[in-house]
C-alpha cells in the first residue's frame, strides 16, 4: 500500500500541488468488484483546500487516473456500518449517499480518522460521523503510534520556520571565519560544540557573580509588599466612609428615575387626551344641527351637511389600542350612534316627503304638456335634490339600509310620473301621426277640461289603418309609388311623420340623458364595486322595506345599479317607441326608411356620450325593431313585385314597379342624405334590383300585346336612366348590366323589325350566303337556277323606290303602335332602323358585287333616296 501511495503521490496530485494524506482500497457495494482508491489530500497552497478524490487504473493497468473528486465540505454524514464489529462496509453521504466496501476493516478506519482529524483542523464543520469508533475520533495519536496520516507530516510541516535575514547573515559571517566549514563539517561541529561549552561556563560565573544584588532585590520587595498593605488598609477604610454615600446617591438615582417616568407618562396621557378631545369631540353646534337642524332651507342643509361630515371624522378616528374601553369613549361612541341614526332617520322622513311633494307637483303640472309634443322638464326637481347630494353620500356611507330605501322610493315615486307623462306624450304623438282635424282636436282627441288624452292604442292602430285606407295606403308600394307618382299628399304626411318622430327622440333624449346624470349625481353611483344588501330592512319606525334592486346579484357594480334603476324608471318607453314604430309602420310602410336614419343617429350619438348608458342600450334595442321593420317593408316591395298582373289588350309600357323603383330610390336618397346606416339602404337597393331585373324579364316573356324586345329595351332604358340620374355607387355594376341588356334588345328589335319591308329581298340574299357558306365560290352564285341574275332582277324589280316608301312607313305606324310615349324612344329606335337599314343596303350591294360581277344589276333605289324616305316619314307623323 505505501508504494502505491507513494506512486499515486507522484503521478497524480504532486503535478496538481496535492499531499495525499490517507489511502484506501474500495469497491462499490452490491455490485461486480471492480476495485479503486479513494483518496484524502490537501492542496499545498493557502487556502488550504481538502478533498476525497476518486482514482482508478486505466484499462492498459499500468497507470492510474483521477475519476471523481468531491469537496470535504460538501460531506454532510460518515456512516461505519457498525462501531464494535469489524465490518469493511462505509458510506459517505454527498450530494447523494455513495456506498463502499473497503479491502480491510484497518484501511477503512485508518481513512475515517483522517478525514476526521481533516474536517477538525481546516473546516470545523458539523460533520456526522455515525456507527464510528469513539477511539477514531481523538484529537492526537499515542506518541508511540507512527503518524501514518497526517500527524508527522502535518506536524512537521507546521513547526519548520523559515531563518529571519539577520539569522542568515550570522550563519554567513561564521561560515567565512571558518572556511573549512564546507569541506570539513565534522571540525566545525566540534569547534561550534567547544565555544558553545564556553559560552555556558560564562553564563554560569555571571549568574552567581549577581547574588547580592539578588539579595538586595528581594528586599526593596518584601518593602515595597509592607507598603501596599498599609496603603490597602487605608483604601478600606475610605470605602466604609463612602458606602453610605454610595446609599444614599442610588436612593436619589432611583428617585430621579421614578420622577421621569412619571413625567412621561403624564405627558403621553396628556397627548391621548388631547387627542381624544380634539377627535372625538362635536361641538353643540353640530349636534344641534343634526337632531334639529331645518333640512328645507339652504343655510339648514348646509349646516346639516357640515355637522354630518364632522360626525362621520369623529366615528371613523382611528383609536388607538385600548381606548375602546375607555368610558368616556363609549359615551361618546354611543352618542355619535345616537346621534347619526336620529339624523338618518330625519333625512330619510324628509327626503321622502320631497320625493311625494315633488311627484303631486309634477303631476299637477302635466295637463300644461298634453296638447303639445313635449315632455315636461325636470330640471327644478332636480335642482333642488341635489342640495342632498352630500348627505345622501353620508347616508350611503353610514346607512346603507336607509340609503337602500330612500332609492327604492324614489324609483317608484318617479317610476309612476315618468310612466304617466310618457304615455300622455305618445299619445299625443301617434294622434298627430294618424291625422288631426282643422280644430286641432284628434279624431279620438282631447276632451274635458283637464285636456287629458284618451283612447286606447287599439282605437289609435284604427284610425291609422282608416287614414291610410283614405290615401291609398299613403303609396306605401313601388306599384302604387309608380301610378301615383309621388303626390304632394303623399310628401306632406311623410315629411310630418319625420318631424314628428324626430321629436319624440329628440325629446326622449334629454329627459333621459338628464335623469341619469341626476341619479349619478344625487344617489353617488360613480365609484367602485360596492355590495348590495340581499335581504329585508326593518327601520325604526317600524317600516319593512322590500329587498332592493340588486335581489339577483350580491355584488354589483355602481354603474349597473344606475341601468337598473333607469330601467325601472323608463321602463314604458321601449314598450312606447315600439308601439309608435309599429303605428308608423301601418299608416305607411316606408315611414320605415324615416324611421331607421333618425334612430341610426340617436343610437350612434348616444353611444358617442356614453356607450353602455340606458339610452343608448334602449334606443339600440328599439333600432333592431327598426331594421327589422325596413327588412320587412323592403321583402314586401318584392313579393309585390312578383305578384304583378299585365293587361293582355294594351301594350305594357314602363311597368309600375320600374317607375315605383325610381320614386323609391330618390325619396330613400333624399332621406338617407348624410345617414350613419348608409349600408342597410345599399343591401336593400341590391334586393330590389335584383327583384326588378328579374320581374321585368318574367313580365317581358309572358307579355302577348307588346313585343318582347320593346319591353326588356323600354323599360332597361328606363332603369338605365334613373340609375345613371341618381348616381348610386352600388349599383354601378346594375347600371352598366341595365345600359347592356337595353342595347342589346334595341339591335334585336331593329333587325327584327327591318326583316318585313323588304322580305323577298332578305330571304334571297340569306339563300346566298346559305351557298357561299356551303362551300359555293361567290362568282359561281350566279349559276345557280335558284339565284341566277333573272331571278335577282326578279326579286329588285318588286321593291321599287315607292313600294320601299311604303313599307318603311306601314313599318313607322308599326313601331309607333309598340312603343309607349313615357319613355320617348320611338325616334331613337326609328334613327337605328335607317342606320341598320343603310347597313344592310351596303352588305346587299356588297354581295352583288362580289357574287355578279359585271352584271350591272343596282338596287332600284339610292342610300340618298333612304335617308329622304325615312327623314320624309318621320316629319310627315
Amino acid at each position: 500500500m505505501t508504494a502505491i501511495k507513494h506512486a499515486l503521490q507522484r503521478d497524480i496530485f504532486t503535478p496538481n500541488d496535492e499531499r495525499l494524506l490517507s489511502i484506501v482500497n474500495v469497491c462499490k457495494a452490491g455490485k461486480k468488484k471492480k476495485n479503486c482508491f479513494l483518496c484524502a489530500t490537501v492542496t499545498t497552497e493557502r487556502p488550504v483546500q481538502v478533498k476525497v478524490v476518486k482514482v482508478k487504473k486505466t484499462d492498459k493497468g499500468d497507470f492510474y487516473k483521477r475519476q471523481m473528486a468531491w469537496e470535504l465540505r460538501d460531506l454532510t454524514e460518515v456512516d461505519a456500518k457498525d462501531a464494535n464489529k469489524e465490518n469493511p462496509e462505509f458510506d459517505l453521504h454527498f450530494e447523494k449517499v455513495y456506498r463502499w466496501v473497503a479491502s480491510s476493516t484497518a484501511e477503512k478506519n485508518s481513512f475515517i480518522s483522517c478525514i476526521w482529524k481533516l474536517n477538525q483542523r481546516y473546516l470545523r464543520k458539523k460533520v456526522e460521523f455515525v456507527n464510528v469508533s469513539p477511539q477514531l475520533l481523538e484529537e492526537s495519536v499515542p506518541s508511540g503510534e507512527s503518524q501514518s496520516v497526517a500527524g508527522g507530516d502535518e506536524d512537521a510541516l507546521d513547526d519548520y520556520q523559515e531563518l529571519n535575514t539577520r539569522e542568515e547573515q550570522d550563519i554567513e559571517s561564521m561560515m567565512e571565519v571558518c572556511e573549512y566549514a564546507i569541506s570539513n563539517a565534522e571540525a566545525f561541529a566540534e569547534k561550534l560544540s567547544s565555544e558553545l561549552q564556553v559560552l555556558d561556563g560564562a553564563n554560569i560565573q555571571s549568574i552567581m557573580a549577581s547574588e547580592k544584588q539578588v539579595n538586595i532585590l528581594m528586599q526593596l520587595l518584601d518593602q515595597a509588599l509592607a507598603e501596599v498593605d498599609n496603603i490597602e488598609g487605608k483604601l478600606l477604610s475610605y470605602e466604609e466612609m463612602l458606602q453610605s454615600v454610595k446609599e444614599q446617591m442610588d436612593q436619589i438615582s432611583q428617585s430621579n428615575r421614578l420622577i421621569q417616568i412619571s413625567n412621561t407618562n403624564n405627558g403621553k396621557l396628556l397627548d391621548e387626551i388631547q387627542f381624544l378631545v380634539n377627535y372625538m369631540d362635536l361641538s353643540k353646534g353640530h349636534i344641534k344641527a343634526l337632531q334639529e337642524g331645518d333640512l328645507s332651507s339652504p343655510k339648514g342643509i348646509e349646516a346639516c351637511i357640515n355637522a354630518s361630515e364632522a360626525l362621520s371624522q369623529c366615528m371613523n378616528v382611528a383609536l388607538n389600542p385600548g381606548h375602546d374601553k375607555l368610558m368616556a369613549v363609549k359615551q361618546q361612541q354611543h352618542l355619535f350612534s345616537e346621534l347619526r341614526d336620529t339624523f338618518a332617520r330625519r333625512l330619510t322622513n324628509h327626503l321622502n316627503n320631497v320625493f311625494v311633494h315633488q311627484g303631486h307637483d309634477q303631476s299637477s303640472t302635466l295637463s300644461q304638456h298634453t296638447a303639445e309634443l313635449t315632455l315636461p322638464k325636470h330640471s327644478p326637481l332636480h335642482r333642488d335634490l341635489l342640495r342632498y347630494a352630500k348627505l345622501m353620500e353620508w347616508l350611503k356611507n353610514t346607512q346603507r339600509e336607509k340609503y337602500d330605501g330612500l332609492s327604492r322610493t324614489y324609483v317608484d315615486y318617479m317610476t309612476r310620473l315618468y310612466e304617466r307623462e310618457i304615455k300622455d306624450f305618445f299619445e299625443v304623438a301617434k294622434i298627430k301621426m294618424a291625422g288631426t282635424s282643422k280644430d286641432g282636436k284628434g279624431k279620438f282627441g282631447l276632451h274635458g277640461s283637464s285636456g287629458k288624452l284618451t283612447g286606447s292604442t287599439s282605437s289609435l292602430n284604427k284610425l291609422a289603418v282608416s287614414s291610410s285606407n283614405s290615401r291609398r295606403s299613403q303609396s306605401s308600394s313601388l306599384l302604387d309609388m309608380g301610378n301615383m307618382s309621388a303626390s304632394d299628399l303623399d310628401v306632406a304626411d311623410r315629411t310630418r311623420f319625420d318631424k314628428i318622430f324626430e321629436q319624440v327622440l329628440s325629446e326622449l333624449e334629454p329627459l333621459c340623458l338628464a335623469e341619469q346624470d341626476f341619479i349619478s349625481k344625487f344617489f353617488k353611483l360613480q365609484q367602485n364595486p360596492t355590495l348590495a344588501q340581499a335581504e329585508n330592512v326593518d327601520d325604526s319606525d317600524g317600516t319593512v322595506h322590500s329587498r332592493p334592486l340588486s335581489e339577483h346579484r350580491h355584488s354589483i357594480s355602481e354603474k349597473d345599479m344606475v341601468r337598473m334603476m333607469m330601467n325601472k324608471i323608463f321602463q314604458s318607453i321601449e314598450t312606447e317607441l315600439n308601439s309608435l314604430i309599429a303605428l308608423g309602420d301601418k299608416i305607411d310602410s316606408f315611414n320605415s326608411l324615416y324611421m331607421l336614419v333618425k334612430m341610426s343617429h340617436h343610437v350612434w350619438t348616444a353611444e358617442n356620450v356614453d356607450p353602455a348608458s340606458y339610452l343608448s342600450t334602449t334606443l339600440g334595442n328599439v333600432l333592431v325593431t327598426v331594421k327589422r321593420n325596413f327588412d320587412k317593408c323592403i321583402s314586401g316591395q318584392i313579393r309585390q313585385m312578383e305578384e304583378v298582373k299585365i293587361s293582355k289588350k294594351s301594350k305594357v309600357g314602363i311597368l309600375p314597379f320600374v317607375t315605383g323603383f325610381e320614386e323609391f330610390a330618390k325619396l330613400a336618397e333624399a332621406i338617407f342624405r348624410n345617414a350613419e346606416r348608409r349600408g342597410d339602404l345599399d343591401k336593400a337597393y341590391i334586393k330590389l334590383i335584383r327583384a326588378v331585373f328579374s320581374n321585368v324579364e318574367k313580365v317581358a316573356n309572358e307579355s302577348q300585346k307588346t313585343p318582347r324586345d320593346v319591353v326588356m329595351m323600354e323599360n332597361f332604358h328606363h332603369i338605365f336612366s334613373t340609375l345613371s340620374s341618381l348616381k348610386i355607387s352600388c349599383l354601378d355594376a346594375e347600371r352598366k348590366d341595365a345600359k347592356q341588356k337595353y342595347t342589346e334588345h334595341l339591335q334585336s328589335y331593329v333587325i327584327n323589325s327591318l326583316g318585313q319591308p323588304l322580305e323577298k329581298l332578305n330571304h334571297f340574299f340569306e339563300g346566298v350566303e346559305a351557298r357561299v357558306a356551303q362551300g359555293v365560290r361567290e362568282e359561281e352564285v350566279s349559276y345557280q337556277l335558284a339565284f341566277n341574275k333573272q331571278e335577282l332582277r326578279k326579286v329588285i324589280k318588286e321593291y321599287p323606290g315607292k313600294e320601299v316608301k311604303k313599307g318603311l312607313d306601314n313599318l313607322y305606324r308599326k313601331v309607333d303602335k309598340h312603343l309607349c310615349e313615357e319613355e320617348s324612344l320611338l325616334q331613337v329606335v326609328w334613327h337605328s332602323m335607317q342606320d341598320e337599314f343603310i347597313r344592310q343596303y351596303k352588305h346587299f350591294e356588297g354581295l352583288i358585287n362580289r357574287c355578279y360581277p359585271g352584271s350591272g344589276i343596282t338596287m332600284e333605289f339610292t342610300i340618298q333616296d333612304m335617308l329622304e324616305y325615312f327623314s320624309s316619314i318621320a316629319q310627315s307623323h
